[in-house]
């Protein structure tokens, strides 16, 4: 079975090398490389964050553990694509023009799936109109925009920004964008179900359910009313053209996060999920 990643951080971050080591993982493009190959992941979307080298405050956030994607010297494997990640708090300091400017340059590339919004992290809802300027060039180009939804990794976080309910009202004035909640919403698994529902251009992307080094077994036994949870609602939306597969590598390793889902995800839907969506929403 193909599968597609549609979220995976590739960032050389010092964050993400200690993330990757409680999850038994290595954060280098090497082990990566490997990691996919032996799950048969033909493609991946990287999200934006925070670079390890010090930028301009307003410019995408872009993956850089190889390299920045487009720039001279850069080793960024072809098969992993990338969102830019918006900066939304320095866009309040009055960068927005200059920001646009270097969005667009990415967006115009194939390799670029979109940008990624991060509400609950930022003390901006993803409906701040501080962000139409880039769901419009976003629509220009038809790509995606994936927004963070639901909890947030640390205690500095705001959950009200991050609420799925707010993905709503820019589902109903962008209708020929679509908008991925990455995460599921969690914990408001049942409000991301009714979002999606209510709108044909609203998906739900399944990474960050778990993390860190567990036994997909152990996890299926240990946290099963949240599992069973999970299940429910997934069969309430009764359409499994809405979720996408997803990871959040390095926080958890392949081999335990994909079974995961399998036990989640109906079998006769796995290339839906795993592969054929995706490619639909994100590579078309």
């Amino acid at each position: 079975m193909k599968i597609i990643d549609t979220h995976i951080h590739f960032s050389g971050n010092e964050h993400f090398q200690q993330i990757a080591e409680a999850a038994g993982q290595i954060n280098s493009p090497e082990f990566l490389a490997k990691e996919f190959s032996r799950h048969n992941i033909v493609k991946a979307i990287a999200m934006g964050t925070r670079s390890s080298q010090p930028g301009e405050p307003g410019l995408p956030q872009l993956p850089d553990l190889a390299g920045i994607p487009g720039t001279e010297g850069s080793h960024h494997p072809e098969c992993i694509a990338y969102c830019c990640g918006v900066d939304s708090f320095a866009l309040g300091c009055g960068s927005v023009k200059k920001s646009l400017n270097d969005f667009e340059r990415h967006l115009s590339s194939s390799q670029c799936a979109g940008i990624k919004i991060y509400p609950g992290y930022q003390k901006f809802f993803v409906n701040d109109r501080i962000h139409y300027p880039f769901y419009e060039l976003v629509q220009h180009y038809r790509k995606a925009v994936v927004i963070h939804t639901g909890d947030t990794a640390g205690g500095r976080g705001l959950l009200k920004y991050a609420h799925p309910l707010t993905v709503d009202e820019v589902a109903v004035e962008f209708p020929e964008i679509n908008f991925v909640m990455a995460h599921y919403g969690n914990p408001w698994i049942v409000d991301a179900t009714a979002v999606a529902a209510k709108n044909t251009n609203v998906y739900i992307e399944l990474s960050g359910l778990a993390q860190g080094s567990f036994e997909a077994d152990w996890f299926v036994e240990h946290y099963h009313g949240y599992i069973e949870h999970l299940k429910t609602w997934i069969t309430y939306l009764s359409d499994h053209e809405k979720f996408l597969f997803g990871s959040d590598w390095p926080l958890v390793g392949y081999d335990s996060y994909i079974e995961l889902i399998k036990r989640i995800v109906p079998e006769s839907c796995w290339n839906q999920v795993f592969y054929a969506n995706a490619e639909r929403i994100f590579f078309a």
